[in-house]
């Protein structure tokens, strides 16, 4: 029987939505692997608009939920309805650091999907990680999903900056964004860097 994946996006675009192409790779393999997916995406604004032509904001409103249907050509569903008792897995692409360290147990690893392109929108309408860091605050329909997939023991796959949210909400999780000494004490730094 065909894995249900639980797909979460954030918008569209690199600066102000989910990657494009790193929401088309992670579909692509979920694809290749016989899964099967819905995409899911919060009815709410963005908290802006980027002009993606010259990466200015502008004064328009965007909405979270039609600007994803442009990645799930129109097949997405609002973010409020995803029961998680109907999936095996969640994933959230969120490209928008460089590399991302995260430690859980002594072990330290870094992670950095389909550099150098990003996607800002999981810092900016899933969290507002992009203007609080490590004081954000994580959206509570986001906050319980993530929550409900780890107490249900499912897996959870947070791409490049979406480690940030499980940090903010998983107890013990502690991740760092961008370059750490500190990190380099541990064994395992390196050994996932892609």
């Amino acid at each position: 029987m065909a894995k249900r994946v639980a797909v979460i996006l954030s918008g569209c675009g690199v600066y102000d939505g989910t990657e494009v192409h790193e929401a088309s790779a992670v579909l692509v393999h979920l694809s290749r692997a016989g899964a099967k997916v819905q995409m899911f995406a919060p009815n709410a604004d963005q908290m802006h608009v980027v002009n993606h032509c010259e990466g200015k904001p502008t004064e328009e409103k965007r909405n979270i939920l039609q600007e994803s249907a442009r990645i799930a050509r129109g097949d997405i569903t609002d973010l409020a309805k995803l029961d998680v008792s109907e999936f095996d897995a969640c994933i959230i692409p969120g490209k928008a650091a460089s590399s991302t360290k995260v430690r859980c147990n002594n072990f330290c690893f870094t992670t950095s999907l389909c550099a150098p392109t990003g996607g800002f929108g999981v810092a900016k309408n899933l969290s507002d990680w992009a203007v609080k860091n490590k004081d954000c605050t994580v959206l509570p329909q986001v906050e319980k999903i993530i929550t409900a997939f780890h107490k249900a023991k499912k897996p959870l796959a947070l791409c490049c900056i979406s480690p940030v949210l499980a940090a903010k909400i998983i107890p013990g999780c502690e991740l760092t964004v961008g370059q750490d000494k500190e990190c380099e004490k541990y064994v395992h730094t390196h050994s996932h860097t892609l």
